[in-house]
């Protein structure tokens, strides 16, 4: 359980930095200007970096939904893990209820020994 706690903490993590590149890459596209005038060159390069700037907000946006399914994949395995980690303490609360019933019934039989040797002593007397 303790691993898939880590897993998903990881997974939200790596959410958050896929998150954040996106962001960043929306405010370089935003810093990023056309020349008004100029040479051909100069107009051909700041496309060449629009386009540049665009292939990477594609490439943050496929990160955050391959983060996110991570982070779901990581909840559902956690909440398989808390399940099985109830189950195991259910039964280990059973067992320890059976043993604490099988010591209960020997005592008893103990006991009622006890009874009936007392009892057959005194009534030799």
């Amino acid at each position: 359980m303790q691993k898939s706690e880590q897993t998903l903490q990881a997974a939200n993590a790596n959410l958050n930095s896929a998150s954040t590149a996106l962001q960043l890459s929306y405010n370089s596209l935003d810093n990023l200007s056309s020349p008004k005038e100029g040479m051909m060159a100069d107009m051909l390069a700041s496309r060449t970096l629009f386009d540049s700037q665009r292939g990477t907000i594609e490439h943050n946006k496929e990160w955050i939904n391959f983060a996110q399914d991570q982070v779901l994949q990581a909840k559902m395995q956690l909440k398989s893990d808390m399940i099985e980690y109830e189950k195991f303490k259910y039964l280990e609360v059973e067992e320890i209820k059976k043993v604490l019933k099988e010591q209960k019934i020997k005592e008893a039989k103990d006991l009622d020994e006890v009874a009936l040797m007392t009892h057959a002593r005194n009534t030799k007397h």
